[in-house]
């Protein structure tokens, strides 16, 4: 598969450009609301719990577009200063409890790499084919039913409150173990030495290492003093739901933006990085309101197309680019269930396929072969 067009086709340049006020204005129309619907959940808990559904529901909304903003932090989008974007996305960070510099190399990774199945295999290391035909019946349910799409509320959850708290305890633990058998060894190795050769597998850098030990100290701090003062049972429980919501709706939006009939799924051999934006991203159609609260993400072929567009000027960027568009899918809510299936990767044909599909190609072959 191959493209006539060329990314110099695109006009992005004029979409680049940071604009700090717009900027400023979206982190406190965010962050002001969110707090002050926190205000409100504690009022009117104290009235009826029948009060509350409606305000579980903006909270993860507002939780939503602060985990958007923050990826906009992350690829140094949002604001013109780096250093802003930094400091703006740790504390968006610390409110979904997700260290922004460990996420946001991740995620680089992924555009960097989207549409090559060999390297990136998706949010939830998807199998090939040919992977899956090896395992045995108990475990290829097992794959289908940990990818189900009930599975992003336990997930989701962990994904959020424990992993990063297991990375820093595991990381550390790791690290001591190292210096120890360094001791151990007498290698004569100095103190710094020691620092410097150690690999962790659960941080690249000292300073992926730092923003990894400080959200989780802003975190559990948050979650111990807001424990006390509004009471652990309620603050708990409000704080998991919302944050399991956010995370299972986050979760599903990116899976859908990327795993979809006819995604463009290729080896590393022959990909093509536009084609992996074009083709390999849909454009996610959502209703106003939803967009504001995802802060446009849905627009994800313009984002993959260049990541340093802030989310204010997505839209404004696929207008002026519809006529380049036609190949891009266009997607809605009510697809998201029919997304859901397309959970293995077909190698030889180059596309996502369902566990059904990989099945009745089985039941052929053999049919075939019977002949």
């Amino acid at each position: 598969m191959k493209t006539t067009v060329k990314k110099s086709d695109f006009v992005l340049a004029p979409y680049m450009k940071s604009d700090d006020l717009r900027a400023t204005y979206q982190i406190l129309n965010t962050l002001v609301p969110y707090f002050l619907l926190w205000f409100l959940a504690v009022k009117a808990a104290a009235i009826s719990l029948w009060l509350m559904p409606p305000i579980i529901v903006l909270i993860t909304l507002f939780s939503i577009r602060c985990f958007s903003l923050m990826h906009d932090c992350g690829h140094y989008s949002l604001f013109s200063s780096k250093k802003i974007n930094r400091i703006v996305g740790f504390i968006l960070g610390v409110i979904n409890a997700i260290p922004p510099y460990s996420w946001s190399r991740d995620h680089a990774y992924h555009h960097k790499t989207n549409g090559d199945w060999e390297r990136y295999r998706g949010v939830a290391t998807f199998l090939s084919t040919e992977e899956f035909s090896k395992l045995n019946g108990k475990e290829q349910r097992m794959y289908e039913m940990l990818r189900h799409p009930l599975m992003t509320v336990p997930g989701g959850f962990l994904y959020l409150a424990l992993k990063p708290r297991f990375a820093l305890l595991a990381g550390s633990y790791d690290f001591l173990a190292y210096i120890w058998a360094c001791l151990r060894r007498n290698s004569g190795m100095s103190r710094s030495e020691i620092i410097s050769t150690h690999q962790s597998k659960y941080w690249e850098s000292a300073d992926e290492f730092w923003d990894l030990l400080l959200n989780n100290i802003c975190v559990i701090s948050a979650w111990v003093f807001f424990s006390y003062l509004l009471g652990a049972g309620f603050f708990l429980s409000l704080y998991a739901i919302t944050l399991t919501l956010s995370a299972v709706i986050f979760i599903s939006v990116f899976f859908v933006q990327h795993n979809f009939e006819g995604s463009y799924a290729h080896k590393t051999e022959g990909w093509e990085y536009l084609l992996g934006a074009l083709e390999g991203s849909s454009y996610f159609k959502l209703p106003p309101l939803l967009n504001w609260f995802t802060a446009d993400i849905g627009y994800h072929n313009i984002h993959h197309l260049s990541e340093r567009i802030p989310n204010y000027h997505l839209e404004a960027c696929h207008r002026q680019n519809s006529h380049l568009l036609a190949n891009v899918k266009v997607l809605t809510i009510a697809d998201m269930s029919e997304c859901a299936k397309f959970i293995l990767w077909d190698s030889a044909a180059d596309t996502l396929v369902s566990v059904a599909t990989f099945h009745q190609a089985v039941q052929v072959k053999i049919k075939t072969a019977a002949l």
